[in-house]
């Protein structure tokens, strides 16, 4: 029996307005021209913005050769040069463009929150759910590891992690964000599949043979796709906020070029002495307007769940 049975009643759980948007999406998405999910994204006026800033910085970041005068690492430059016309936001203490860094430090970024956020939201989603509709020894086993991942302090785990590491670089990063980020995904699911485990098409399921693994990830998962997503989002999130502190205390790839490694090299450069304040404060900026696109679509993520938050 097919998991999707129960999703025209949550469908129509809205009113008014709220259920002609709802109707219209799905119409649009049986006509072929544009996936009703993405019609009801688009009609939340903040998730909106969020696309268009999100996919400004993708295509940013793809086209980095060509929207960049130099290369990110070239030091032929003056050292610790205010903003000109050869250099919009000046130069570092090396000699390198600031403008061209900061291109380049977005797909990093991008990189780290897309990759450590699927790892994390994986992590979570096998745990949570497999604790949740086993339930008995098998939940207590998980739920003491998903307890022993929300009270241990992540931040100093994090930094221990990456500071005793015998190997550098970004797949560490990625990994160690990744494994230290997925309990309270794990917790948020778990909770979720108990109030799933006894309905009806899961019973259905249970009574045509199908197995464990394919009840939780078949038939119980897609119910979840709005909880998933926004687990990845937040995952994302926290997985680009990581990394940029982690590279700021000096504890990530040197050899990579992010925003984080940027205000590393700001600060020890001099950046505030040196009166160069777009080194310092570009950065910033930028990560802020990325982490800031994220949460915007969350609104979006939002209301696919749930019809009242739809807009028209």
């Amino acid at each position: 029996m097919s998991s999707t049975s129960n999703v025209p009643a949550a469908a129509t759980t809205g009113a008014g307005d709220t259920e002609l948007a709802g109707v219209a999406a799905v119409e649009a998405g049986r006509s072929g021209r544009v996936p009703g999910w993405f019609v009801i994204l688009w009609r939340n006026g903040k998730c909106r913005l969020g696309l268009v800033m999100l996919a400004g910085f993708v295509v940013v970041a793809v086209a980095a050769p060509l929207v960049t005068p130099y290369g990110p690492r070239v030091d032929d430059f003056g050292l610790s040069e205010g903003p000109s016309a050869a250099h919009w936001l000046g130069t570092t203490a090396r000699g390198q463009d600031v403008f061209s860094q900061l291109v380049y430090g977005a797909r990093t970024s991008l990189i780290v929150g897309i990759v450590a956020g699927v790892l994390s939201t994986v992590i979570a989603l096998v745990i949570g759910l497999t604790a949740g509709y086993l339930q008995g020894v098998v939940d207590e086993v998980l739920s003491f590891l998903i307890n022993l991942g929300l009270v241990v302090p992540v931040l100093p785990l994090m930094i221990t992690l990456s500071a005793y590491a015998p190997v550098k670089g970004l797949g560490l990063v990625i990994i160690v964000i990744a494994v230290t980020g997925w309990a309270f995904g794990a917790r948020i699911k778990r909770a979720q599949i108990i109030t799933l485990r006894t309905r009806d098409y899961v019973t259905a399921a249970k009574f045509s043979g199908d197995g464990t693994m394919r009840i939780i990830f078949y038939e119980i998962a897609p119910n979840m796709t709005s909880l998933i997503v926004v687990g990845f989002m937040g995952s994302a999130l926290g997985a680009i906020g990581a990394e940029a502190g982690l590279s700021f205390l000096g504890l990530g790839d040197p050899q990579t070029i992010s925003w984080g490694t940027m205000l590393n090299q700001a600060s020890a450069g001099g950046a505030l002495l040196t009166g160069q304040w777009a080194w310092l404060v570009a950065p910033g900026v930028v990560l802020a307007g990325l982490i800031t696109s994220f949460t915007l679509i969350n609104f979006g993520v939002d209301a696919l769940s749930n019809p009242h938050l739809r807009e028209d």
